[in-house]
C-alpha cells in the first residue's frame, strides 16, 4: 500500500534528537526526506554517541550507533558544507524540488549562508519551513544554545520528577526532544493541509522548551488555577490514590485505582473491606487528603503478596493493576510482539543483513507506515541525490 505521505519531499537541516525524530516519523508515513550532513564533522553528532555501534560483514564498526539509528530510518544521506557557496547552492536546489524544508540551527544561524526561512521562504513561497531551537526564534532567551537536559529544567518538569526529599530529576530518555519532534510533525502537517487547500506556505517556529510547558497538563493547569507550586512526588499522583508504585514480595507493579468503585474492589482484594467504608477513604479527595496514611496501611500488604498473585486478583476485579518491566522484559512480551513494537528492517551495512529497531506506534488501516531504508551510512546517497540536480560532485 502507498503510504500517506508518499511523494511528499523533505529536506532536513537537523541533528541530534528533536528534529530527526519529526523527520523520520514523516518518512515513515511515506516522504522522501534528504538528511544533510555537515562533511567537516562526520555528520550527524550521535553517530558517535556509542557504544553500542552496528559492526558491518567485517565486523569493523560503523558510524551506525544506537542512538543514530533510533531516529534516521527512511533517510538519505547527502554530504554538504553548507558554509561553502557550493553547498549553499546545492541546499537551495534541493530547496526547490521540495515541500518541507525542517532545520534547528540557532536562530538566526543559517542567515549568513542565505538560507534561513525568510530568504528561503520568499524564493519558494509553497514551502513548509519548520525551524526547531531550544527557546524559540523571540523572546529574551532565544539565542541560548537549547538541549533536552536544559529543557527539562527551564520547562519544570524536573521539579515535578524525583522523590520528595531528593534532587530534582529529568526523565530517563530525551523526553523533551522527542515530544518537541512531535509537535512538530504536527504543525508540518497542518502547515501542509493549508498549502495545499491555498498554496501558500509557511514558518513553523517550535522550541523545546514551549513544548516541554505545553506537556506539563495536568500539574501546569494545577498551578495556573491554584497559584501552588508542585511537589514532588516520585511515582505517586498529584490527584489520584492510590495511583502509583508498590513493591510486591518479589518485584514492583503499579495500581492505578480510578474512581471510588474501584479502590472498594481493590480493599475487597486485600480482605480490608473496612478501608473503602472509612470516611478518611471513601472517596478520592478523602484519600488525596489522607494520603500518608492509607498508603502506609497498603504498602506492606502488598509487599507481603508476590507480583503475578495481585495482577491475577486485581484483574479480575477490573482494577488497573501491571508490572513494571525491564526493557528485556519489554521487547520479548507477546503483545509487543503482536503490536509489531520491535522493526527488523533491512541494512546493507550491517553484519546480521538487518538492524532492529523499535517500531513506529501509528497502525494505518489504509495507508500504513513503511521501513523502506536502514539507517543511512554517512553520505552514502550524496551522489545520487547530486545527479538528480546535475551538478558535478
Amino acid at each position: 500500500m502507498a503510504g500517506a505521505l508518499d511523494g511528499l519531499k523533505v529536506l532536513d537541516l537537523t541533528r541530534i534528537l528533536a528534529g530527526p525524530t519529526s523527520t523520520q516519523l514523516l518518512g515513515d508515513l511515506g516522504a522522501e526526506v534528504i538528511k544533510i550532513e555537515n562533511p567537516s564533522t562526520g555528520g550527524d553528532d550521535t553517530r558517535a554517541w556509542g557504544p553500542p555501534f552496528i559492526a558491518d560483514a567485517a565486523g569493523n564498526q560503523t558510524d551506525l550507533s544506537a542512538y543514530f539509528m533510533c531516529a534516521n530510518r527512511n533517510k538519505l544521506s547527502v554530504a554538504v558544507d553548507i558554509a561553502t557557496p557550493e553547498g549553499q547552492e546545492t541546499i537551495r536546489a534541493l530547496a526547490a524540488q521540495s515541500d518541507v524544508m525542517i532545520e534547528n540551527f540557532k536562530p538566526g544561524g543559517l542567515a549568513k549562508y542565505g538560507l534561513d526561512h525568510a530568504t528561503i521562504c520568499a524564493e519558494h513561497p509553497r514551502l513548509v519551513y519548520c525551524s526547531i531551537s531550544g527557546y524559540g526564534q523571540t523572546g529574551p532567551n532565544a539565542a541560548k544554545p537549547g538541549y533536552d537536559l536544559m529543557a527539562q529544567g527551564y520547562g519544570g518538569i524536573m521539579s515535578l520528577t524525583g522523590v520528595s526529599d531528593g534532587e530534582p530529576m529529568k526523565v530517563g530518555v530525551g523526553i523533551a526532544d522527542v515530544m518537541c519532534g512531535m509537535y512538530a510533525t504536527v504543525g508540518i502537517l497542518a502547515a501542509l493541509r493549508h498549502r495545499d487547500a491555498t498554496g501558500q506556505g509557511q514558518h513553523i517556529d517550535i522550541s523545546l522548551v514551549d513544548s516541554q510547558i505545553a506537556w506539563l497538563i495536568n500539574e501546569g493547569v494545577n498551578y495556573l488555577a491554584s497559584g501552588d507550586v508542585p511537589q514532588r512526588r516520585g511515582n505517586a499522583h498529584p490527584n489520584i490514590v492510590p495511583y502509583q508504585v508498590f513493591a510486591a514480595s518479589d518485584g514492583h507493579l503499579l495500581v492505578a485505582v480510578g474512581n471510588d468503585r474501584q479502590f472498594a474492589r481493590f480493599c475487597d482484594y486485600l480482605d480490608q473491606s473496612g478501608l473503602s467504608a472509612d470516611p478518611r477513604y471513601a472517596t478520592n479527595p478523602a484519600r488525596l487528603a489522607n494520603r500518608d496514611s492509607l498508603i502506609a496501611t497498603l504498602a506492606p500488604l502488598l509487599a507481603a503478596r508476590p507480583m503475578a498473585d495481585i495482577i491475577v486478583g486485581l484483574e479480575a476485579r477490573k482494577v488497573p493493576v501491571g508490572p513494571v518491566q525491564t526493557l528485556d522484559q519489554v521487547f520479548a512480551s507477546d503483545q509487543v510482539a503482536a503490536r509489531g513494537m520491535v522493526a527488523q528492517v533491512a541494512s546493507d551495512h550491517a553484519a546480521a543483513g538487518h538492524v532492529r529497531l523499535i517500531g513506529n506506534p501509528l497502525k494505518m488501516s489504509a495507508s500504513p507506515v513503511s521501513y523502506r531504508r536502514g539507517p543511512p551510512r554517512f553520505g552514502q546517497d550524496t551522489e545520487t541525490v547530486l545527479a538528480r540536480l546535475k551538478k558535478p560532485l
